[in-house]
């Protein structure tokens, strides 16, 4: 699937898979794509009973058109090996979500055990200088950044601007688009903080991300909006497509519209965002 696919994924929700109450709450949530958690939001005595759980509910349960990825446990664990083995081939799994993918290694020994597409946990200083080779894999359809860890891992301290992990995420950016795989930021961790995220969605909107993790239900409206075309943006881009339309149709390259240059570029650029307007109505 490329960045442009048959689904957005402006908001991308966590789920524990203990939660069975979440879970059948998150069927009327307006969130574009669900991790259901086996790893880091499952404790270790509840992850055997979680993932039969989720086993259960990911067969019984219609969660539409979201994307349903379920995040396993890694194989170095005692649960990595069972929580394949239970989605190999399971009907209700979109993607499997590898965590802390460090090379196309890790995902060489997933891709050997399931058959549903694979997304890769980008959290990990070597995963992030290994971004290239990790998008490239066949078998990859997506990344997401787990910037808690990655910042963890760096020894980073917080910041707003999150000027310390712009290595990592515009590696893997670079990488996602390079291979046109979907490519989501990482999770903001003050759910109560409105304004903290429409600043930290719209930082990762204008790097590149195609949407963001979520971890809290009042998080949704903020993310598909930020990750949305705005009303302004669709305009812009209709007007852009029809001047350039009678540009070249008086022998002429470029179009100008609100006093700017419009190259073909621009129009690429124009119906890709039209097009996204459309799989975001065909989703609502």
């Amino acid at each position: 699937m490329t960045q442009s696919g048959a689904r957005p994924y402006r908001s991308v929700l966590y789920i524990p898979a203990a939660r069975e109450r979440a879970m059948e709450k998150a069927r009327d949530l307006a969130a574009d794509a669900i991790i259901f958690d086996l790893e880091d939001a499952v404790s270790p005595e509840e992850k055997p009973k979680a993932r039969n759980l989720l086993a259960e509910v990911l067969r019984r349960d219609d969660f539409g058109a979201r994307a349903r990825i379920v995040r396993v446990n890694g194989l170095d664990t005692p649960w990595g090996a069972e929580d394949l083995a239970a989605f190999a081939d399971h009907p209700g799994v979109d993607a499997v979500l590898v965590p802390k993918v460090n090379s196309t290694a890790d995902l060489d020994a997933v891709a050997a055990r399931v058959k549903a597409p694979l997304w890769a946990m980008m959290e990990t200083a070597k995963g992030c200088l290994n971004a290239g080779a990790i998008a490239a894999h066949s078998r990859l359809q997506g990344i997401v950044m787990g910037t808690n860890d990655l910042a963890k891992e760096l020894g980073s301290r917080f910041r707003a601007d999150r000027l310390p992990l712009m290595a990592g995420l515009g590696a893997a950016v670079l990488a996602a688009k390079a291979e046109r795989k979907v490519i989501v930021d990482g999770v903001f961790n003050a759910f109560k903080d409105e304004a903290g995220l429409r600043a930290e969605c719209e930082q990762g909107r204008d790097m590149g991300f195609d949407g963001k993790t979520l971890i809290h239900p009042a998080q949704l409206e903020i993310a598909n909006e930020v990750f949305a075309p705005s009303p302004e943006d669709l305009d812009l881009a209709r007007r852009q497509i029809a001047a350039f339309a009678e540009a070249r149709a008086r022998g002429e390259g470029v179009a100008v519209v609100d006093g700017k240059i419009v190259e073909n570029l621009h129009i690429v650029t124009a119906e890709a965002m039209l097009a996204k307007a459309r799989q975001i109505a065909a989703m609502t």
